[in-house]
């Protein structure tokens, strides 16, 4: 990134070209726009996307107000994370970590055209993806991807960044709080748990990456357990929730091709689309399927046809629309 974006002059130097979303029920604001590039000819910018969500209501921030001060959270590649304090008084009592921040500020920059496709607001459709066309459209695609699509997540596995943030660490996988986070509130409490890169021999020669659940194979099950069984553990020990407060889940079609799993707390419903049938499937529902599998031949997850929601602004929209004979019963 040429501009360094963590302060509230940074934040005035932002442009507004549109907006991408407004979503009411996470109450948050998605507009692209650009910043300037750093010590470069006058008038030069970069792409950006600012979204700005509300985070949940406390009494001190029931005046209106405007946005007075902001705190760096974290900084991986291309994505920024801030906390927000409203406020028209100058005299703001900040709080490293977040304690009563006001919002929560993402800033990706630069940003590419599939950031800005998948931020926009799009129709969704029904397809169905049987195992041929997974290998006829969906791996291709993802095989497509540059390596740079997925720093983010290899600075995290390589320890090159968000260090400081992790919560657990083996051989198979890390947890961490989730980007979507505040933090702070254990009611919308977010973790993530990201796969790390597998021997070749394990993936039957074909790639050292778990990417999706369509890699997942019956030898999975133990660090599939142990994921669930870590999760559970450092909620209980970290902020005292016990046993059975956890959703643990996993997306098909995940935002990023290196597998991971979704760890919120069980009471949280603010994640939209994000928790819905057609993309969330629970981890513990695929574990027992992996369970039902033999361990010679392809897996239930490379013989499965999967049926999910998919918005006309993902890369597969158009290839399966033609494909998916679900997608082509909707005449659309």
């Amino acid at each position: 990134m040429s501009l360094s974006i963590g302060s509230l002059e940074s934040l005035k130097l932002f442009r507004l070209d549109r907006i991408l979303n407004e979503d009411p029920i996470s109450r948050s604001l998605t507009v692209l726009g650009s910043f300037p590039i750093a010590a470069a000819v006058l008038g030069e910018r970069e792409q950006a996307i600012l979204k700005i969500e509300k985070t949940p209501l406390n009494l001190d921030v029931l005046n209106e107000g405007v946005l007075g001060d902001v705190r760096i959270i974290q900084t991986t590649d291309i994505y920024t994370w801030l906390f927000g304090w409203i406020s028209k008084s100058k005299d703001i009592r900040v709080s490293e970590e977040g304690i009563g921040a006001d919002v929560k500020i993402n800033i990706i920059c630069p940003a590419t055209e599939v950031h800005i496709r998948k931020y926009t607001t799009q129709r969704m459709i029904m397809v169905q993806e049987t195992p041929s066309i997974y290998e006829r459209v969906v791996r291709p695609f993802i095989d497509s991807f540059p390596p740079s699509r997925t720093q983010w997540v290899d600075d995290i596995l390589t320890g090159k960044s968000e260090q400081d943030k992790v919560l657990f660490s083996c051989p198979e996988f890390l947890i961490l709080p989730d980007m979507k986070w505040d933090l702070v509130t254990v009611s919308t409490l977010y973790l993530v748990a990201i796969a790390r890169y597998r021997p070749v021999e394990d993936r039957d020669g074909i790639s050292t990456r778990t990417r999706s659940m369509r890699d997942l194979r019956r030898a999975d099950i133990p660090w599939l357990n142990k994921i669930r069984h870590e999760a559970g553990r450092i909620v209980q020990e970290k902020w005292q929730l016990p046993l059975g407060s956890l959703r643990c889940f996993i997306h098909y079609q995940p935002s990023y091709y290196q597998f991971h799993v979704h760890i919120v707390n069980a009471g949280y419903t603010g994640l939209g689309t994000g928790m819905i049938v057609g993309q969330a499937w629970l981890l513990d529902d695929v574990i027992s399927l992996l369970e039902l599998d033999n361990d010679s031949g392809p897996g239930i997850m490379q013989r499965m046809t999967f049926t999910y929601g998919l918005g006309e602004q993902h890369g597969l929209f158009q290839d399966l629309r033609i494909n998916s004979s679900l997608a082509n019963d909707t005449n659309l």
